[in-house]
């Protein structure tokens, strides 16, 4: 598949592709992100396209559908994290500004990164990839105890350096949090 392939095939495809990500999604910005995403995976993947597996039309909406779903696994764990992380008590802000989130961000950065490289990335597995212990425990090689002991520490040094951290800042939020 050559460029003017992959040209015409935006051409004839992008309309209504946009349509059914943005039916599928209820979200048009969404959409138009996912769109961008299935194009560039097209573009990426176009040399393995075989015509006698399926129609370019197949193809595309595959690619789509996948985008979607990739997209909601994602954001499940975008989700799944945060809320772990509120149940541990890294953060007891219920639903801060955006300006307060870009400062909770960065306590939160600063937190992960005063972290030893082991304690970071059972973190991120835990909390980012939603792994049980035992598969943290597969990934990384160590035992289960072992994956226990790095979580607990790591939340531990990021609970007193996010309340050191954002003890000033957060007052105001937790006031506003309490009256909601």
């Amino acid at each position: 598949m050559g460029p003017t392939d992959f040209t015409r095939l935006y051409a004839e495809h992008a309309q209504s592709l946009y349509a059914f990500l943005s039916y599928r999604t209820g979200d048009r910005v969404l959409a138009e992100d996912l769109l961008a995403d299935t194009f560039e995976r097209v573009l990426r993947s176009r040399r393995g396209y075989d015509r006698r597996r399926g129609s370019e039309r197949t193809w595309l909406y595959t690619i789509a559908l996948n985008c979607v779903r990739d997209n909601a696994r994602r954001a499940a764990a975008e989700s799944r994290a945060l809320a772990n992380a509120r149940a541990d008590g890294i953060t007891r802000l219920s639903v801060p500004a955006a300006s307060d989130d870009v400062e909770l961000k960065a306590i939160l950065d600063d937190a992960m990164a005063s972290l030893s490289d082991d304690e970071r990335e059972v973190l991120a597995l835990r909390f980012g990839a939603d792994l049980s212990l035992a598969d943290i425990g597969a990934v990384v090689g160590e035992p289960r105890s072992t994956v226990e002991t790095r979580i607990y520490r790591g939340l531990r040094k990021m609970r007193t350096l996010v309340d050191e951290a954002s003890q000033p800042a957060a007052e105001p939020l937790l006031k506003r949090a309490g009256e909601a």
